[in-house]
């Protein structure tokens, strides 16, 4: 295999299918969601609207994580509740905030 570069007709047809290729938008939406991003977007989590129930389970999982990693002391269910309890506070949190807006 050549390393060098590619002949006319080659490249033309290559240049072709590249210029084919940016012109479909529908492609380039799909290319651009799968991109990689190295920050978070915190767009979408300041944007983030949680439901009453959602809210009700996370607290209910977190008690319960909580009353469970007291009496047993397991380190999995203490790293489970560590897990749970700021997504709990997080969801808490834009819950009341919501609420106070209307």
């Amino acid at each position: 295999m050549s390393i060098g570069r590619l002949p006319d007709h080659e490249q033309r047809i290559l240049d072709e299918i590249e210029r084919a290729l940016r012109r479909d938008r529908r492609l380039d939406r799909r290319l651009r969601t799968l991109r990689l991003r190295r920050r978070p977007d915190l767009t979408r989590l300041a944007a983030y609207r949680p439901r009453t129930p959602t809210v009700l389970l996370l607290l209910a999982l977190s008690v319960t994580l909580m009353v469970v990693g007291i009496l047993t002391s397991t380190p999995g269910v203490i790293w489970a509740f560590a897990a749970v309890w700021p997504v709990t506070l997080f969801a808490v949190f834009r819950l009341l905030c919501r609420w106070t807006e209307g």
